[in-house]
């Protein structure tokens, strides 16, 4: 009984941490159509914002890859 609800414990917080994967989803989206809406009102300034889009989209990422991670740590590895 004791092993089950640490089971139970186990698959809820690796679905919470899943959670992080899914708003980075929402997060790289915004990032992408604030950079769009830039661009569409200067798109002589789109060029020197490209760097910058691609940052803030890298670090969206980064943060849904690493909200993976620990969702797996805890599923398998806890």
């Amino acid at each position: 009984m004791e092993g089950d609800i640490a089971l139970f414990g186990q698959f809820i917080g690796a679905g919470l941490a899943a959670i992080g994967s899914g708003l980075s989803a929402i997060g790289v989206g915004s990032v992408a159509a604030n950079y769009l809406s830039g661009a569409l009102r200067n798109p002589s300034a789109a060029a020197s914002q490209t760097a910058t889009l691609f940052i803030g989209l890298a670090f969206a990422e980064a943060l849904g890859i690493f909200s993976f991670l620990v969702a797996l740590l805890l599923m398998f590895a806890v």
